[in-house]
């Protein structure tokens, strides 16, 4: 096997979309899976502790990380196959997102394209169960490989061994211990375009409701999403900051008696989805400031490091935001990023 540079207090600061200037103890870019095999093989980083790093964009880094950072840099995506509803595609988890996507659509693979635009990786896009528009990730996945960090086996994972539930799957409750190393994903042959969303059908029809494609309806999204959400490199953020939460049919109408805008909708469990973005403008949050730490003016979901917020930073005010949510709705929100 060939050598692996493990590089010491390496800076991180480019690595994560929030800007927080950490160290890693020790960090490797893996370009291909034989890197990992080969790091895995040392006794040495066998024992260490790792992080997976894709684009830094769903982590809060509240100080230096102690142990191995892995920095998944592998490409390469192809089709493997198809049957008689689907066309499975596979790409190495070092893959940005939306290029990947972008790549599925112009190859006449419908299917992600109200996933446009999300940062990230392909390899943690399970992980979070990425979501957007009225579709999520889980919809269109089919299989992954992963490297076990505790045993060295390389183990395929099948939908139902994911786990996924909203923004959450098994990847995500057990972090450290396995390494996506390539996802392949179902895309249907038959395409239903998704306009579930108001501002996806409202944005289409201001252009004069032209015929729908999946392309289309990625640049739709995509220029929403630029519209709506900070580019990190201006303002650091990890995009949405906090899940929307769940609650009860009979909670929901006591909400709905006390606040008649409440915007709520029914979930396949009989659950009520809010919307937390209104329930933390409602608290008064929307475009507030505390320190360096800002809540972006157009989407109440998003943080913002306005200058040399560290992670601790974010993390308070993101607890402030919690206990106000809480304090007038009785409803805890729960964050995006893993804090590490």
């Amino acid at each position: 096997m060939s050598a692996v540079s493990v590089q010491s207090h390496f800076p991180l600061q480019a690595l994560n979309t929030f800007g927080m200037d950490v160290f890693a103890d020790a960090y490797a870019a893996i370009h291909s899976p034989a890197d990992l095999m080969t790091l895995r093989a040392d006794p040495t980083w066998a024992a260490q502790p790792v992080l997976v790093l894709g684009a830094g964009s769903n982590l809060l880094l509240t100080g230096n990380v102690g142990g191995l950072v892995l920095h998944m840099r592998t490409t390469g995506k192809e089709v493997v196959g198809e049957d008689h509803s689907s066309i499975y595609v596979r790409a190495a988890a070092g893959e940005d997102w939306h290029t990947f996507v972008l790549w599925t659509l112009e190859a006449g693979y419908a299917g992600l394209e109200n996933l446009s635009l999300i940062p990230g990786t392909v390899g943690a896009a399970p992980v979070q169960n990425i979501g957007a528009y009225g579709v999520e990730l889980q919809e269109r996945f089919h299989a992954l490989r992963a490297l076990d960090w505790t045993t060295g086996e390389i183990k395929t994972f099948d939908h139902s061994s994911c786990r996924f539930s909203y923004r959450d799957s098994f990847f995500r409750r057990a972090r450290g211990r396995f390494i996506i190393m390539d996802v392949v994903f179902a895309l249907p042959k038959r395409w239903q375009n998704n306009l579930s969303y108001p501002d996806v059908e409202q944005a289409w029809r201001a252009q004069g409701a032209p015929p729908l494609t999946p392309l289309l309806v990625s640049r739709i999204i995509a220029d929403i999403r630029r519209r709506k959400l900070p580019d990190p490199a201006v303002a650091g953020n990890a995009g949405s900051f906090f899940k929307n939460p769940s609650v009860s049919r009979a909670r929901f109408e006591a909400l709905r008696a006390d606040y008649p805008d409440m915007p709520g909708y029914i979930q396949a469990d009989g659950y009520y989805r809010l919307a937390a973005g209104w329930l933390i403008e409602q608290c008064g949050w929307k475009g507030k400031t505390v320190g360096d730490v800002g809540v972006w003016e157009t989407q109440a979901l998003v943080l913002v490091n306005r200058g040399k917020a560290c992670g601790q930073d974010i993390a308070r005010v993101s607890l402030m935001i919690q206990e106000a949510v809480n304090e007038k709705f009785g409803v805890w929100l729960e964050p995006e990023p893993v804090f590490v």
